[in-house]
């Protein structure tokens, strides 16, 4: 009887070690990303995330047919096309020809990081933080390079500026398009300015305080002296600038059909796919663009959805939230588990698994933005909190050979994310 006993136990702790097996490659992932080396072999990030997915899969942590069905489709389209607009808009000049016409008023180091952080997280705000992230970091290479500018200051403003400033639209990222739309938030664009337009310029703002501290001597004070880039490719400018009216116009449209009619599923996928359109068909450049594009990034969150259904299924992260007796409807608690279990299964899985407890424990609009604003600032405190801080490490890389490291984008972005607690804490209790 004893050792029948010993027996069950020997097998229930082989069994809980394989679930944890997902846990363990989840860690080793973050380890790697965070010292990018092993022995000479120096890693980049979709390597590492890919050897992580490659790792469940051969431990029998998820099938093939569930590993093919985690990738999300939408977001793997969204990007491509992205991509191929940016990819346009950079090679014809056109990009860096009406990017003059933003930071040509910056007269100084302190007003173009100013410009970086409130120009580009506004407009994270209205087209989505993933594709500033793309369009953006080729714009802030070239200003550093002009303006003798550390380009790691300047791609970590950017980092900052479409994290911070997607939080305050409920269709600047994925994961406030859920919340809007599964939360049943009544006039989404009039409820998240309400609650979180006042609070993300704040920390905007303070955003460049930190990014001053930690840099202040590269906030040199000699005056910036702007001259316009030529068009390279006139035809393939035309064709990007057509790319961005509809991106524009249908951006519009879905403010507009998600206000008034958010039954009608007009898919964030279907923007980015239309934008391409002109160019994937009129474009004699259409080959050499589509393989020029970042297919690394591409294979990162490929890799990153198979990882993170792995350890989606082994039920861990559910049982700890369901598990801590804690009033899950606290605006601290929710701004605070947005913030950390991003970082380990992503902002939009935490949002797909923590919302509906919120609804069914009768949350209010202001706790579901507060579950907006936690999980999306999450990307200001480590590089996996948020896409578009991948997208813009991964676009640095392959463009000019600059990088962040995991520590580098930590020691600003961990006190950072500490002040954006605090600040939207505040605002949300006090309203």
């Amino acid at each position: 009887m004893r050792k029948r006993v010993s027996l069950l136990i020997l097998v229930s702790s082989a069994y809980q070690l394989v679930c944890m097996i997902s846990i363990i490659v989840l860690i080793a992932v973050f380890v790697l990303i965070a010292i990018r080396q092993v022995g000479n072999l120096r890693l980049q990030i979709w390597q590492i995330m890919l050897l992580g997915a490659i790792a469940v899969l051969l431990t029998g942590q998820i099938s093939p047919m569930d590993a093919l069905k985690s990738i999300n489709i939408d977001v793997m389209l969204f990007l491509f096309g992205m991509f191929v607009v940016g990819q346009a808009l950079e090679e014809s000049g056109y990009l860096l020809h009406i990017s003059h016409n933003l930071f040509k008023r910056a007269k100084s180091a302190d007003s173009l990081i100013l410009l970086i952080l409130f120009g580009m997280g506004i407009a994270s705000a209205f087209l989505m933080n993933d594709m500033i992230a793309i369009i953006g970091t080729p714009v802030v290479l070239l200003l550093a390079k002009r303006h003798c500018i550390p380009p790691k200051l300047l791609l970590l403003a950017l980092a900052f500026a479409v994290t911070t400033g997607s939080v305050m639209s409920p269709i600047g990222n994925p994961q406030n398009i859920l919340i809007a739309i599964n939360g049943n938030v009544p006039n989404p664009f009039v409820t998240f300015f309400r609650f979180l337009l006042l609070p993300t310029v704040v920390n905007l703002f303070l955003a460049y305080l930190l990014l001053k501290l930690f840099f202040k001597g590269h906030f040199h004070k000699e005056p910036l002296t702007h001259s316009q880039e030529p068009i390279k490719d006139h035809k393939l400018a035309v064709l990007s600038k057509i790319s961005l009216i509809l991106i524009i116009a249908l951006v519009i449209a879905k403010i507009v059909i998600v206000s008034l009619m958010p039954q009608i599923d007009f898919r964030l996928t279907y923007i980015a796919l239309v934008a391409a359109l002109p160019i994937l068909a009129l474009s004699p450049k259409r080959i050499k663009m589509a393989k020029r594009i970042d297919w690394q990034t591409l294979i990162f969150f490929a890799a990153m959805f198979i990882l993170m259904e792995s350890v989606w299924l082994t039920g861990f992260f559910q049982s700890v939230i369901t598990g801590i007796n804690l009033n899950i409807l606290s605006i601290l608690m929710i701004l605070m588990v947005g913030v950390l279990l991003s970082q380990l299964i992503s902002n939009v899985p935490l949002v797909a698994l923590y919302l509906p407890m919120l609804v069914h424990a009768g949350a209010s609009t202001k706790e579901l933005v507060t579950l907006a604003a936690g999980s999306t600032i999450a990307g200001n405190l480590f590089i996996l909190g948020a896409a578009s801080n991948v997208i813009i490490i991964q676009n640095a890389e392959k463009k000019s050979g600059e990088t962040l490291t995991f520590l580098e984008f930590a020691k600003v972005g961990i006190p950072l994310t500490i002040v954006n607690l605090i600040v939207y804490w505040i605002f949300l209790v006090a309203i």
